[in-house]
């Protein structure tokens, strides 16, 4: 009988394999940051910051760190001062829906419900904006995408089944919902912005995000007044706005040169789950088995809708994948 000797792998081929899983591991690594934005809001909010200012605080610095990377690249300079003044009207619209109206929201919400109830809710957007963007942009539904819509429904029913609400949550529902129907106008807005092609995601992302914050600010000083930051709430915003906004942005836009559009959907849709772990280790949100179950098929429904979008297959092809829709982060 012939000894055979262990296998080896060619030498050449192993930089090669860990060359490729590393912009997975870089995207992984992004949404955890933006998964653990959740806890790290939610322990601001208990620390009585007020959430519009509280969000609006975040993207500001955020917008501000962002602007400096692109003050010191000539294109991107070159970019903003010949930006039009239709352009400066989409990129503002683009911020007050996704930053004023989407952030906003989403931190009040955080305020009312468990941060696993409002990122369920939230989980929603690609099958809204497939469903919109039948009506809007011509652009039905496929059968794939109906059917991932149905067993994320599913997954919705198990979680809520039988389960009474607290006393602040039907409010925070509504707040949820809105958060969701503006998440998903952003996504509708971002999509026709990214479509020109005319701008680096950086520029569209600063200017909006910009936009946006101040507007967010302006609300929030008005309704909740000057905040009385402590050193702990400086500490969260800055971390917030510096590494889980500024930082994970240009992360992830990295990322998407090497990964495909299918592959950036899967890994971005592990943040349900994510955020659900974080919250039951760091905030005491515990799930009953049915809830983790329920978890875990709304998160299938969702990911069937996004691999079934029109655009999936052809963007799983393409060398440098467009720049993410927006998403609640």
């Amino acid at each position: 009988m012939t000894a055979v000797g262990p296998v080896r792998l060619p030498v050449a081929s192993l930089p090669m394999m860990t060359n490729a899983a590393i912009p997975a591991l870089q995207a992984l690594f992004v949404t955890v940051l933006w998964s653990s934005s959740w806890v790290l809001i939610k322990l601001g909010l208990a620390a009585d910051l007020a959430p519009l200012t509280f969000a609006s605080l975040r993207y500001a610095v955020a917008a501000a760190c962002l602007a400096a990377v692109v003050a010191a690249s000539g294109v991107h300079r070159s970019a903003l001062r010949g930006l039009s003044r239709s352009r400066w009207i989409d990129l503002g619209l683009l911020g007050l829906v996704f930053i004023t109206v989407t952030q906003g929201a989403q931190f009040l919400a955080l305020e009312l419900l468990p941060a696993n109830m409002l990122s369920l809710v939230l989980s929603a957007t690609p099958a809204v904006v497939a469903v919109a963007g039948g009506a809007l942009l011509a652009e039905p539904p496929s059968r794939g995408q109906w059917s991932g819509i149905g067993v994320y429904a599913v997954g919705v029913g198990l979680y809520f089944w039988g389960q009474g609400l607290a006393a602040s949550q039907p409010a925070g529902l509504v707040v949820a919902f809105v958060c969701l129907g503006a998440n998903a106008a952003a996504a509708l807005l971002g999509r026709a912005t990214n479509r020109r092609l005319d701008l680096h995601p950086l520029v569209v992302t600063t200017v909006s995000m910009g936009v946006g914050a101040v507007a967010l600010l302006a609300v929030g000083l008005g309704v909740e007044g000057l905040p009385r930051l402590s050193a702990r709430a400086m500490v969260l915003v800055g971390w917030l706005a510096v590494v889980n906004t500024a930082l994970a942005f240009t992360l992830w836009n990295h990322t998407l040169r090497r990964l495909s559009a299918v592959q950036s959907s899967v890994i971005n849709n592990t943040m349900l789950i994510q955020i659900a772990g974080l919250a039951w280790v760091f905030l005491g949100e515990r799930l009953t088995g049915v809830r983790i179950v329920a978890l875990g098929v709304a998160a299938a429904g969702i990911l069937v809708v996004q691999l079934h979008s029109p655009g999936a297959a052809r963007d799983a092809v393409r060398a440098t994948p467009p720049a993410p829709e927006p998403a609640t982060r």
